[in-house]
């Protein structure tokens, strides 16, 4: 890369971040040939229902989110478009994808061993007989 040549239809400055547009580009359709390579059904089928609809929201919002540069390419503020209220839908829907599975991570309460676990570590004062018994019982030895 460093002997490419310099456009000179823009200022020299930003040839660096062009450059790594263009190698994010590359990547992105990299990406999507690989995904395009196996058919949606096929890529369903091995996954359970949560994985698919992480699939398909991930989808929806990179396919939206792809359109919104596009809009600025245009020229066209994407954040006066609906497909900002697109954007905020699906990322609505991604979080509670998220709850869900946190739920599923979270750790399950075993009541009986809570109780238990509380009873024996709460302090129990003796009964006051029983330490008087236990007095006089050393008293007449």
């Amino acid at each position: 890369m460093a002997e490419e040549e310099i456009n000179e239809d823009y200022p020299a400055e930003i040839h660096e971040y062009l450059s790594a547009f263009e190698n994010s580009i590359g990547a992105v359709d990299d990406m999507l040939k690989t995904m395009m390579s196996v058919s949606r059904n096929e890529l369903l089928q091995k996954l359970d229902p949560l994985e698919q609809a992480k699939v398909d929201l991930v989808s929806a919002y990179t396919l939206n989110s792809m359109f919104w540069v596009y809009l600025s390419t245009q020229g066209v503020n994407p954040k006066e478009h609906p497909v900002k209220q697109e954007l905020e839908r699906i990322r609505v829907y991604m979080n509670r994808v998220k709850e869900i599975t946190d739920k599923k991570k979270a750790a399950k309460l075993d009541k009986g061993a809570a109780s238990r676990f509380v009873k024996n570590a709460l302090w129990e004062p003796k009964p006051k007989n029983a330490s008087k018994v236990a007095s006089k019982g050393k008293s007449k030895k």
